[in-house]
């Protein structure tokens, strides 16, 4: 679990599962009733989804700032690219502000989110490249 620099602990450690159940069916907001409903569309996706079907969905429906819905939109307005023109630390970069991304800004990365884009950035190496995602 990761901490914040006051010791606290930073939100964000939902699936990516859990976090597209909550932003394609529900509503915003922390109550029981919502993480209920999360947890069980969450088992649903995972039981009738494929992993790439799951990763592309999220992507597609993302926020990544005030009214930028999608990695595309997010590409094309925070970038000022085409999503075919990203490159690997543009798309690390992208993907290392969520699911926070009104408290962590691809246009003004802080110290935390350079790190992280780096850390994305070699597991993705680690694991093939971008090749890895042809096995899901």
């Amino acid at each position: 679990m990761e901490r914040n620099r006051r010791g606290g602990r930073l939100r964000g450690e939902s699936t990516i599962s859990q976090q597209l159940a909550k932003n394609l069916f529900l509503w915003p907001g922390q109550n029981w009733i919502r993480k209920g409903a999360e947890a069980y569309l969450t088992i649903w996706i995972e039981l009738l989804w494929p992993k790439r079907r799951i990763l592309e969905v999220y992507l597609n429906i993302a926020e990544f700032g005030p009214g930028v819905f999608g990695v595309s939109a997010a590409a094309e307005h925070l970038l000022g690219k085409s999503p075919a023109n990203l490159t690997p630390y543009d798309a690390a970069l992208l993907v290392s502000v969520l699911p926070s991304p009104k408290r962590l800004f691809v246009t003004n990365p802080s110290e935390y989110v350079r790190t992280r884009t780096s850390q994305i950035e070699s597991a993705v190496q680690q694991l093939g490249g971008p090749a890895y995602l042809d096995g899901l």
